[in-house]
């Protein structure tokens, strides 16, 4: 990545002239053309260090680049006011990118960042109560992607799913498949699982419920949503198999467990957290937290994860600091992440839809799939943040137009699969390619390159701050880039020479539409 090329070049600089060794440095891509293709902002660091005008330390940076390999890179690096270094690449640099991506093709992208270790990603686990739905399946195409997107880093990936099936929630279960005065939830999957199960005990007849739920119901919408998981993690299982008492035991010898008013405690206090955690409910019946304990333990040391991220509903953030100090307790201190998806409205002609599982007034993933299709609620439920409430607006999902940003991004790759096609020229002789990638020189063909390149880089950030949101972004720019480069140089002329270089733009285009496309688990139509 030039990126990665010009970290190298400022460290070498910095260290040459003030002697000072930097563990990292930020180089950005600045919102305005003049401004560069890159940036740092480097020297006003330096100058908080030594005291010295940035301004001048950015300058005597700059100077240094003369003595260093710069010219294939660069065309020209400036300093700009307040220190900021602004780095211009190089026309020759990006024509030969082309040949890059076409050589590399689906594994461009693809980094050695993980370096092969293990991450697990739980998303989704909502109580097998009832069918998902767009509430509690936010976190699903967040969770898909994020891992997708950690494979393609260089780490070992696996999905989960934990299905709380154990617990009070299963017994309200067996009492509203009972409809016994208990009852609390509603709708026509009551109605059928009534007729279904002939078990009387509200309990038993909850643990039934809850396995035809995941298989007829929640595994059927998530294959419907393009998720395959690696495991579903019964936390049944690990009372059955005792690994609850052995993890209660654990803690007991380590004196993190105390009784009171009936019930068991975790002294959550010692490890960071605002109060004490209960694990064992003076009625015996042992909380979410206490099987969380035991899952946790199975995932780093059964399965022997190095990091673990649990995609999470907003309403369990009062439940982080519990399970993040019985991680620490085990012994996996700073292996936990958590992210936290916050709400997500539906919107029909500017209404809001109501959702609520135990009033069955719900919407059903099922139901959204069936107006929208799963390319669409994928890429609108991974356009904004986790953390970000998400407005989901189904007049513009359901729309065939380049109002639709789904819409435009595939319709961008069916447009270069239509070219190719019809000229069935992809087998351009590589060396005639590279001799003329010199003719790539219109501004449109320089910023669609730009863009191009910038692919490993949303990879190599995501992987480090999840932030998923960055793909459909940078989908929607590419679409962007490559309609105004459409519109303004004409890929097929007279001039042979000229339309196999921009056949190879366009086939490196498409590339990288399909690699961005395939971690998002979005289809790549070739005609629209």
């Amino acid at each position: 990545m030039i990126r990665d090329e010009i970290k190298k070049l400022v460290k070498k600089a910095v260290e040459e002239n003030f002697n000072i060794k930097l563990k990292e440095i930020e180089i950005e891509k600045p919102k305005q053309e003049k401004f560069g293709d890159y940036a740092t902002n480097i020297a006003l660091i330096i100058a908080q260090k030594i005291g010295k005008n940035s301004k001048e330390i950015a300058e005597t940076i700059t100077q240094s680049f003369d003595n260093l390999v710069t010219q294939s890179l660069f065309d020209r690096i400036e300093t700009a006011d307040h220190g900021f270094i602004n780095f211009f690449l190089s026309k020759k640099y990006l024509q030969n990118e082309i040949k890059e991506i076409l050589k590399k093709k689906e594994k461009f992208g693809k980094l050695k960042i993980g370096k092969g270790k293990k991450i697990q990603v739980e998303f989704i686990s909502a109580n097998p109560t009832g069918p998902l739905t767009v509430g509690n399946a936010r976190g699903g195409p967040l969770g898909d992607v994020l891992a997708n997107v950690l494979e393609k880093a260089g780490f070992k990936t696996e999905k989960a799913y934990y299905i709380n099936d154990y617990g009070m929630q299963i017994l309200a279960l067996g009492h509203s498949v009972l409809k016994s005065k208990e009852a609390k939830y509603q709708g026509d999957y009551i109605d059928y699982l009534n007729k279904k199960i002939r078990e009387k005990d509200s309990y038993k007849a909850g643990q039934e419920a809850a396995k035809i739920i995941i298989e007829e119901m929640i595994k059927k919408t998530t294959d419907r949503m393009g998720i395959r998981y690696d495991e579903w993690i019964s936390e049944n299982s690990f009372y059955q198999k005792g690994e609850v008492d052995k993890v209660l035991k654990f803690l007991k010898k380590k004196d993190l467990l105390y009784e009171k008013e009936g019930a068991v405690w975790f002294r959550s206090i010692k490890f960071g957290d605002k109060r004490d955690r209960v694990l064992v409910k003076s009625d015996s019946w042992k909380t979410y937290l206490a099987g969380d304990f035991a899952l946790h333990k199975y995932k780093f040391e059964k399965k022997k994860f190095d990091k673990v991220i649990n995609i999470w509903g907003a309403d369990h953030y009062g439940d982080i600091p519990g399970l993040q100090a019985g991680v620490e307790a085990i012994g996996h201190k700073g292996k936990l992440d958590i992210i936290l998806c916050q709400f997500i409205t539906l919107l029909e002609k500017g209404d809001k839809k109501k959702m609520s599982k135990r009033k069955g007034l719900y919407v059903t993933m099922d139901e959204l799939l069936d107006k929208v299709g799963p390319d669409v609620t994928r890429f609108f439920f991974l356009q904004k943040s986790a953390s970000t409430h998400l407005n989901f607006d189904l007049d513009l999902a359901k729309e065939q137009s380049e109002k639709n940003p789904v819409y435009y991004v595939q319709y961008a790759y069916a447009r270069i699969c239509s070219i190719l096609r019809e000229l069935k020229t992809q087998s351009s002789k590589r060396k005639t390619i590279a001799q003329n990638l010199k003719l790539l020189n219109h501004p449109k063909e320089l910023n669609l390159i730009k863009q191009l390149i910038r692919f490993p880089e949303i990879i190599e950030d995501t992987a480090y701050d999840y932030q998923v949101q960055r793909l459909p972004q940078y989908a929607q720019e590419l679409a962007a880039l490559f309609h105004q480069f459409y519109g303004d140089c004409r890929v097929i002329s007279t001039d042979k020479e000229l339309t196999q270089v921009r056949l190879a733009l366009i086939s490196a285009v498409k590339i990288v539409f399909k690699n961005i496309l395939d971690l998002m688990g979005i289809s790549a139509p070739k005609k629209m």
